[in-house]
């Protein structure tokens, strides 16, 4: 069943756990964390040519940060934070207990204060804001748990970030320390992961809002729309509400012709997911067109996949529903 609060305070769970879960709302995740660097121009470049951001206010000796790396000069990179509170890993801990033991992030907001400026230090203070009742998806039922982080250069405020992920059972999946007793003394099929897990997961759905709809109309019928300012018309992927270079809120479409190459690439190996098959190649593709995205590159082992290898689109259909773009590179010479 889905549980919800009331006015009056939470709807009581049958096993107390939700109980439980709310007493961290409130509580601290990170105190008097410090970013690993102050912000700087490298940085600065590095996020810019990711994202395909020529903006003149990101460079020079003027330059500002752009205001969506807020979070970046928070992270704690591969090596982590040693400033994480221990009330942040109970929660996760009780979560994990209880079966929920899968983690996708949802969506995040973002406020800007005062832009930040090469030589600002940044700390930031973490809190958990909420965790939600029990919430049915089509990933399966879960909890979202959201953390609010301020974030301050050289002392003063300049945002605010608030991150929300969904703590969840996989669905089709019991959730349980009973289930996972016997997950573990089946076969390779019937362990979390396993073949025949992989091959009854369902692939996790794209988030579709009023702002990318017509993209993912336009994959449903093959085909790869890039957005156009109307007044600049300056093309962009992903989708926006709104030009980010002259802020105009007109624009059209155009079709991508399909071509592109590899401009950068990970490998995936972890963490595993009852819907994939790790390793696998993923790439931020650069379009003939000159936008950017990411997506999965096939055609060739992961391990073959190269920066400046061309590739073409094509549509996936993952399941009955679902249907996803593509790039498929040819085997090497």
């Amino acid at each position: 069943m889905t549980l919800t609060r009331t006015q009056g305070g939470p709807v009581p769970s049958p096993d107390g756990l939700y109980e439980r879960l709310v007493e961290f709302e409130g509580k601290a995740a990170a105190t008097a964390g410090t970013g690993k660097d102050p912000v700087n121009l490298p940085m600065i470049r590095h996020w810019c040519e990711a994202m395909g951001d020529a903006h003149p206010a990101y460079r020079g000796p003027d330059a500002v940060a752009p205001p969506t790396m807020l979070q970046a000069w928070t992270m704690g990179g591969l090596s982590g934070h040693t400033d994480r509170s221990s009330a942040y890993d109970e929660l996760f801990a009780l979560l994990d207990g209880a079966g929920y033991t899968s983690v996708v992030a949802t969506d995040c907001e973002q406020e800007y204060l005062k832009p930040l400026r090469p030589g600002d230090q940044i700390t930031f203070d973490t809190v958990i804001e909420s965790v939600s009742a029990l919430k049915t998806t089509k990933l399966g039922a879960g909890h979202f748990v959201t953390t609010r982080t301020d974030v301050r250069a050289d002392g003063e405020l300049a945002g605010t970030h608030r991150f929300r992920i969904l703590k969840y059972a996989p669905a089709g999946r019991p959730r349980g320390p009973e289930h996972e007793a016997r997950a573990s003394g089946g076969g390779q099929g019937a362990r979390a992961g396993g073949p025949q897990a992989q091959a009854q997961a369902r692939r996790p759905r794209p988030v579709i809002n009023r702002d990318n709809a017509g993209f993912w109309e336009g994959v449903a019928e093959h085909r790869l729309l890039i957005q156009r300012c109307g007044d600049c018309a300056v093309l962009r992927l992903p989708w926006l509400p709104g030009c980010a270079d002259c802020g105009s809120g007109v624009w059209d479409t155009v079709e991508a012709s399909g071509a592109g190459t590899v401009f950068s690439y990970v490998v995936m190996h972890h963490p595993p997911f009852p819907a994939f098959d790790p390793p696998y190649a993923v790439g931020l593709i650069e379009l003939a067109e000159g936008v950017r995205m990411i997506s999965n590159v096939v055609g060739v082992p992961y391990d073959k996949v190269r920066i400046g290898m061309p590739v073409r689109l094509e549509f996936l259909r993952v399941d009955e529903e679902l249907k996803l773009p593509v790039f498929r590179a040819g085997e090497e010479d």
